[in-house]
């Protein structure tokens, strides 16, 4: 496979507990739950969604994006359930593919049993493995320990620190630079 293929098929990812599937207008309410939760978007770069219709419209902007080559955002389900849980991704990708960055973020019921670190993990392998990205970077608000931390236990290293770079929620925020190399990725 390649990114040819990956932006031709979309890819089901699936790991021990989790299948990664690709996002339905079908599943609004389910993203809903998670972008109108204010403490799962205390440091996401986007306004509380208000209503299940921009849910849709998002879903449909990330088709859009994968639709033009510019993204990709995999639904995170459990085997078994097919409602989605959570999103990760790869955006930002250089004109080569050679670079992208990662993005993620998971409904606050399912936070802190290693979910996202699954699901990121095999993200990771498919961008490393299949797409032949050399290099994955991450941007995290200051402030948010769990994401830095997560990012670490990954391998990501902590490359810079923008501060006062971003103005969300009447207050500026320091952005953390993370970066993993493919030669520096373990997937085991």
């Amino acid at each position: 496979m390649s990114v040819e293929d990956t932006f031709t098929h979309f890819p089901r990812i699936e790991t021990a507990r989790l299948v990664l599937r690709q996002i339905r207008p079908g599943d609004a309410a389910a993203r809903y739950t998670t972008f109108s939760d204010p403490e799962v978007m205390a440091f996401y770069g986007e306004e509380l969604h208000q209503s299940v219709e921009e849910s849709r419209a998002h879903i449909a902007a990330v088709d859009g994006w994968y639709a033009r080559r510019e993204g990709i955002r995999w639904g995170v389900t459990l085997r078994g359930a097919d409602e989605v849980i959570g999103s990760c991704g790869f955006f930002n990708f250089d004109e080569g593919f050679h670079r992208a960055e990662l993005g993620y973020e998971l409904q606050r019921a399912f936070w802190r049993q290693g979910i996202m670190r699954e699901a990121l993990r095999a993200i990771l392998s498919y961008g490393f493995a299949t797409m032949g990205l050399g290099r994955i970077e991450a941007l995290v608000s200051g402030g948010n320990e769990a994401s830095a931390a997560l990012l670490r236990a990954l391998g990501f290293t902590l490359e810079g620190t923008l501060r006062q770079r971003i103005y969300l929620r009447d207050r500026f925020w320091d952005e953390l630079y993370f970066g993993l190399l493919r030669e520096e990725w373990r997937p085991d």
